[in-house]
């Protein structure tokens, strides 16, 4: 079964289809923004209203907007208030450099493919790709190795700053 979820200029398809073991499993073809959420929404909807475990391939998806991953977010709620799952597999780089930028890949369910979500093995580690091992092209299949979870961010120390014991002193003039 295939649907276009965009209503002006086709930028995001999605295929479904039903597996053996009773997963709806929906390949994401396109652009994953704007123009393609609402229809996207309604389309998820309806799948969850057929079978409350779906596994959205993004490995075909080009590029994500905070819109399309707001549908994301919102149907995977969608989904456990069901009883059911929503995985994420296969994310293209861009959308998993995406997914780790915003830290959402902390909060979805993320599979490195549509295998492994169909057989639940465990989740990716917090940073999806390294920076430095994304290659500009293709589809990405494998084992994440586990420096991918190290956070680069600084540390910054708040308790030595100018505002340091503000937050304690509020608290004890209440």
């Amino acid at each position: 079964m295939t649907h276009s979820v965009a209503r002006d200029d086709a930028s995001l398809s999605l295929i479904s289809r039903t597996d053996r073991s009773g997963y709806v499993i929906g390949a994401l073809r396109g652009e994953l923004g704007i123009a393609s959420a609402p229809a996207l929404r309604e389309q998820l909807l309806s799948l969850l209203r057929a079978a409350s475990h779906l596994i959205i391939d993004l490995s075909a998806v080009e590029r994500a907007e905070a819109s399309g991953l707001a549908v994301l977010v919102g149907s995977g709620h969608r989904a456990r208030a069901l009883g059911g799952s929503l995985r994420l597999a296969a994310p293209s780089p861009e959308v998993a450099r995406v997914l780790s930028v915003t830290g959402l890949n902390q909060h979805l369910d993320i599979y490195p493919t549509v295998r492994a979500a169909i057989i639940s093995q465990a989740r990716l580690p917090e940073a999806i790709f390294p920076s430095a091992i994304v290659p500009s092209r293709g589809r990405i299949d494998g084992v994440i190795a586990a420096a991918a979870a190290q956070s680069t961010m600084p540390v910054i120390d708040l308790a030595d700053g100018p505002c340091a014991g503000s937050a304690d002193r509020a608290l004890a003039d209440q």
